[in-house]
């Protein structure tokens, strides 16, 4: 499909314009460490909130909540509402000790709770996760999406948006890539909203002009939140109640409350309540992408299955590619100019979430690595690192993204790539606040044990590794891997298999924090909870207090899961 004018020239101006408000907010000629990877500790709660949202969302996450949708229905969008519960932890339990006592890094919190190792230990298991995760392979989505829904060479979309994101973020620091977010986010729910309304207008042509009829031309259960433990074959499902319920937490916290790239813009908020109320912040938006992005992959499939429009097959196995309903619904829906706002919207969500990255890497290997190595480093030098660093982080990100074509289904990927090492870190963190006994030596066995232990899961169901050792022919294309494969493995999704794996990861805190010495009581009570419940108490300070904004985000969480339950 060739790109129009009108396209293009939307497209430029918006890259344009937004890398140059970037450097104009953020560059600062003798900026110091602290204002550049934290903003100077200036950021207001709306701004924490934006920037923490749309950290998160990227490309790939618009197209695979579509994708999602139009294959399994709202029940994919338990992955955004169970993030409010996570959001309400990170606000609640975690922010606290973040802010309170003025750290830079989570990486640093681990150090004043734990021990140097556990700080070395989570500060490499934030860059391999950037550089891998929220920037690699999320640019390599967006490359594949841009080619099917403009036409544009992938190679020219790696190039081009990575040049122009890693300018503003390399000048402009946090605030740059902060106050950039506060305008994406605008353009990135705008364009989620405007396919949203246009498919709801189209589905009347396709013979659907009600909600009755809408609700009959989906398939059994699409619309509901909350799916049975058991599928129709009789088999676990891997997005039931249960596997939410228990699996995401696992997932959840690690991502939203221990990832440095999240977390960072809460410890640029201007005082504690900023960063909690920014938080939960995210959390309200977080309600919006089931209705403008998931729903959107409904309504697609819907026009798809009348014939408005036809997507790609897989080439093995014949059956439907899913990941191309998004491009494919755009260009059914979207006329000439307006598919440059969109591609502009896209392009936002991408953009955010690796300026995001590029600035967490920069931080952890600026003060994590360089300056513990060399605490004489000056500030300004401290800087100028973590300038470089950025750019040499995106051209290993731009490499590792062209091998994007190596994995089968990315989505499913990037989601099971995190539970080698979620589990370990989840239980490190939670029991960590939670618990005055846990010790350094418990932190260590479970971040090393239960990291390999994730590894050996993740290798053993990883499909290819199961097809060499069953054989071709006998697993066939549709083989999922040793553990989740239904048939001819375990048939345990690996949304419970995270559950299973902590169970180990807390076993082993237990018990090792129970054969060693305890850690010093007074350095300890500096950074963990005198008991669970204690970050309730205090008297309330308003209607705008933490407590309160977070019991209406739960209330709102509970009436909506009810509603679609």
């Amino acid at each position: 499909m060739n790109v129009s004018p009108i396209d293009v020239a939307v497209i430029a101006i918006y890259l344009i314009g937004i890398t140059a408000f970037g450097i104009w907010i953020g560059y600062r000629r003798d900026t110091s460490s602290q204002q550049y990877f934290l903003a100077n500790k200036s950021l207001g709660w709306f701004t924490v909130g934006a920037a923490v949202f749309t950290s998160n969302i990227s490309t790939l996450h618009l197209v695979g909540l579509a994708a999602g949708g139009a294959k399994d229905g709202l029940v994919i969008g338990n992955f955004e509402w169970m993030a409010c519960f996570t959001l309400m932890a990170l606000a609640l339990v975690f922010a606290p000790f973040y802010i309170n006592s003025g750290v830079a890094t989570l990486p640093e919190f681990m150090e004043r709770r734990y021990c140097p190792q556990a700080r070395t230990f989570l500060a490499v298991i934030g860059l391999l996760g950037a550089l891998l995760i929220h920037i690699g392979i999320s640019l390599f989505a967006a490359a594949k999406v841009f080619e099917s829904f403009l036409g544009v060479p992938m190679v020219w979309t790696i190039i081009v948006l990575s040049l122009f994101t890693v300018t503003y973020t390399v000048l402009g620091g946090l605030k740059a890539v902060v106050m950039t977010e506060n305008i994406q986010v605008c353009l990135l729910l705008g364009g989620a909203t405007l396919v949203t309304v246009l498919g709801i207008k189209a589905l009347p042509g396709v013979g659907v002009p009600d909600v009755a009829s809408f609700k009959a031309a989906v398939m059994p259960g699409q619309l509901n939140m909350l799916q049975p433990i058991h599928d129709a074959q009789g088999n676990l499902n891997g997005f039931s109640w249960l596997s939410v319920l228990l699996g995401y937490p696992i997932l959840g916290i690690w991502y939203w409350c221990a990832d440095q790239t999240h977390v960072q813009r809460v410890l640029g908020a201007r005082s504690l309540k900023d960063g909690q109320n920014g938080a939960l912040f995210a959390g309200f938006l977080k309600i919006s992408p089931v209705f403008l992005m998931v729903l959107p992959g409904i309504i697609g499939y819907v026009l798809w299955q009348k014939g408005a429009f036809q997507i790609l097959n897989l080439p093995e196995s014949g059956k439907p590619d899913y990941n191309t309903m998004l491009p494919s619904l755009i260009n059914y829906l979207i006329p000439v100019g307006l598919k440059g706002l969109l591609a502009a919207s896209m392009a936002a969500a991408l953009m955010s979430c690796m300026a995001a990255a590029l600035n967490s890497c920069a931080t952890l290997i600026s003060l994590d690595i360089v300056k513990r190595v060399r605490p004489e480093t000056p500030d300004r030098q401290v800087v100028k690192i973590g300038r470089i660093a950025t750019g040499v982080i995106m051209v290993l990100a731009m490499l590792w993204s062209t091998q994007g074509d190596q994995f089968g289904t990315i989505f499913e990927a990037i989601n099971k790539i995190p539970m080698t090492f979620a589990p370990a870190v989840t239980t490190v963190f939670v029991l960590g606040v939670m618990w005055k006994r846990g010790t350094k030596q418990a932190a260590m066995a479970t971040l090393y044990i239960g990291s390999l232990i994730g590894i050996i899961y993740f290798l053993i169901d990883m499909p290819g590794i199961g097809k060499m050792i069953l054989g071709h022919e006998k697993a066939g294309v549709d083989f999922t891997g040793l553990v989740t494969d239904a048939k001819l493995g375990l048939g345990i999704p690996f949304m419970l298999v995270g559950p299973i794996l902590t169970v180990f990861c807390v076993a082993i805190y237990l018990v090792t924090s129970l054969m060693t010495p305890a850690m010093d009581p007074k350095e300890v009570a500096k950074v963990c909870w005198d008991h669970p419940l204690a970050f309730l108490k205090g008297r309330l300070m308003g209607a705008s207090d933490p407590r309160i904004v977070t019991l209406v985000l739960l209330m709102l969480i509970v009436v909506l899961y009810y509603w679609l339950r």
